[in-house]
């Protein structure tokens, strides 16, 4: 399948966003979504069972580019998600969910590294921030070839769904997200994405990704047996230390220093030696174990500075 983005914006992109009782973080992710320069864009928001006034306050905004749809009752994010792209009318579909923020260029970026590329899906790079807008981890992506190479390991695409755009004709293809996948839907996705054709990307610091109280990741089950789902359905042999390690990293930043070498542990018997060491650091120093992975490469977030101070 060959890719015919229009840098130009000539065609119609649909910003789908689930939404659930955060309509002040959304109107945030509302306000980067409109700001895209030089593209023809509607906002799809998919107010998925919300009781804080979420509808309501999306439409007294009375801006013609955004699309209003509800469910009564919450079916969750995946489920959002798709009735967002079943009610698209745009040639491409971007993903924004409702607590990231994008760059005034993001969508026009990616238009034309797809037009460049002949390609039908793409990402671009991301930083991590909090409530304040500073910015706590950020580095390059990997390049795509990369990305593919390692989707069989790890959920290799950088950051969150906040950060891929497709044509609304590849997700017909590859089919829906997987609403019984509660941690690695995203991950489901883009495999399948994958195995219809590689990526194209922009290198730059396109998506925020804010870290908060209301999407710390607390139980690491769901997902342990939700990779054993992927594992079994693409034939995949996935990275179980990264995954351990990860795990451990994230119990630490929620203080959880037993749990975290549980995890270490789980790494150590995957073979990943290191985590011996990991574990007792962990012990010792709690969540400051967590500094040297939340350092972020300077080179990397000048830029993202400058578009998040226009946001803040």
């Amino acid at each position: 399948m060959s890719g015919n983005a229009e840098s130009s914006g000539r065609s119609l992109v649909s910003v789908v966003i689930p939404t659930r009782d955060r309509h002040r973080r959304l109107s945030l992710a509302l306000r980067s979504a409109l700001a895209q320069r030089e593209v023809n864009l509607e906002v799809i928001v998919v107010d998925d069972g919300s009781r804080d006034g979420t509808s309501q306050a999306i439409r007294r905004l009375a801006d013609p580019r955004i699309r209003l749809v509800r469910h009564e009752s919450p079916l969750g994010e995946s489920a959002a998600r798709n009735r967002g792209i079943a009610e698209a009318a745009g040639t491409w579909i971007a993903f924004l969910d409702d607590d990231d923020v994008w760059a005034p260029d993001k969508l026009r970026r990616q238009l034309q590294a797809m037009a460049d590329a002949g390609r039908n899906w793409a990402y671009a790079g991301h930083v991590t921030i909090d409530d304040r807008f500073r910015i706590l981890t950020g580095s390059p992506p990997l390049p795509p070839e990369r990305v593919m190479e390692s989707l069989s390991r790890y959920h290799a695409v950088p950051g969150s769904a906040s950060n891929v755009i497709a044509t609304a004709e590849l997700l017909a293809l590859v089919g829906p997200f997987d609403a019984g996948l509660k941690r690695t839907p995203d991950w489901d996705m883009w495999l399948r994405l994958a195995r219809a054709g590689a990526p194209a990307w922009v290198c730059a610091p396109l998506v925020a990704i804010c870290v908060h109280a209301g999407n710390m990741s607390r139980d690491m089950s769901v997902m342990f047996r939700e990779l054993k789902t992927l594992a079994d359905r693409y034939g995949i042999a996935v990275d179980w230390a990264r995954h351990y390690r990860w795990a451990a990293w994230t119990a630490l930043q929620e203080g959880r220093r037993w749990r975290a070498t549980r995890y270490y542990a789980g790494a150590l018997a995957e073979g990943d030696v290191l985590s011996a060491g990991r574990a007792a650091v962990a012990m010792l120093r709690g969540s400051s174990a967590c500094v040297s992975r939340a350092r972020h490469t300077d080179a990397w977030t000048p830029e993202a500075r400058s578009w998040l101070d226009e946001l803040a």
